[in-house]
């Protein structure tokens, strides 16, 4: 397996536990905050990080960057990912709200065909399989049942948003500066934001703006490494790593809320480390297989 992809396999892994660490602080912060006032002192905090590392000369390269509609575009797709994913967790429970989200790597892959032109061998079509049903497993989704409804639609459409975000950020990582990626995405997200302030802004203690700015330091960490990461790979290859995110949900869950799992969740983790596995083990013989001749 070439050391490139390894390498993206790392960062979008380490991506997904700190995306989890911000969803953690987002939960606790959504019981009594609006999620568009948390996502613009979020915003802020990622936008401040990258003028302090890039200066104006960032600034320059942002505002004459190629990739300036792709991404505005972008995060149109992020920002309704969110509304659909927080209006649906108001009535769904957060088995089958994963689980509906987890739909994800799935159109990822499939969009990675047409719109990336990567051709998608078998095994990594089995990786997103196996990982999916993991997240089936963990959540014990396959003796509840669900039917078509308004919050369902929702989680589904977020997972639909989400994918062809990601697969949009494939397109325009291989064209730009992970730096000037970033500072694009988090001004364009602040400038969303801003405008719901007037109406939904709440008084606020210094430990919620904390968290609130943690949670924008989680996010901008975890974003470099997502966008390196997605330079260095192919989509249909990280996408079955999303689902790692699931386990680091689990794990944060008993850590801050006392969630015990059951095993059911331990018997899903493990077919979704089976999914990377499969990933790993395949590049790899993909890899010497390609040396050899």
């Amino acid at each position: 397996m070439q050391k490139t992809v390894s390498s993206g396999i790392l960062l979008t892994s380490f991506a997904y536990f700190l995306f989890s660490l911000q969803d953690a602080s987002v939960k606790w912060l959504v019981v009594a905050l609006p999620v568009w006032q948390i996502l613009f002192v979020r915003s802020v905090t990622i936008f401040a990080l990258c003028l302090a590392f890039g200066g104006r000369p960032l600034v320059r390269a942002a505002r004459h960057s190629p990739v300036l509609k792709p991404l505005f575009l972008r995060n149109i797709l992020l920002l309704a990912a969110w509304l659909c994913y927080y209006n649906a967790a108001r009535d769904l429970g957060l088995a089958e709200l994963t689980t509906l989200y987890y739909a994800s790597p799935i159109v990822m892959t499939i969009l990675s065909v047409p719109i990336l032109g990567e051709k998608v061998p078998g095994y990594r079509w089995l990786a997103v399989a196996v990982g999916f049903m993991g997240v089936v497993v963990a959540c014990g989704i396959a003796a509840k049942g669900l039917t078509l409804s308004l919050p369902v639609y929702l989680a589904l459409q977020a997972a639909v948003f989400w994918a062809i975000a990601t697969v949009l950020l494939r397109k325009t990582a291989l064209h730009e500066r992970t730096q000037v990626q970033m500072a694009i995405s988090s001004g364009f997200f602040l400038l969303f934001t801003a405008f719901a302030m007037p109406f939904v802004w709440q008084p606020i203690s210094a430990f919620d703006l904390a968290l609130m700015a943690g949670t924008g330091v989680f996010a901008g960490i975890g974003q470099f490494a997502m966008f390196e990461g997605m330079r260095r790979a192919p989509v249909s290859v990280l996408a079955p790593f999303e689902y790692t995110s699931l386990v680091w949900a689990f794990a944060l869950g008993y850590l801050i809320w006392s969630d015990v799992p059951g095993p059911s969740v331990f018997v899903g983790a493990a077919l979704i480390f089976s999914a990377g596995m499969i990933i790993i083990a395949s590049e790899r013989l993909g890899g010497r297989f390609r040396l050899r001749t």
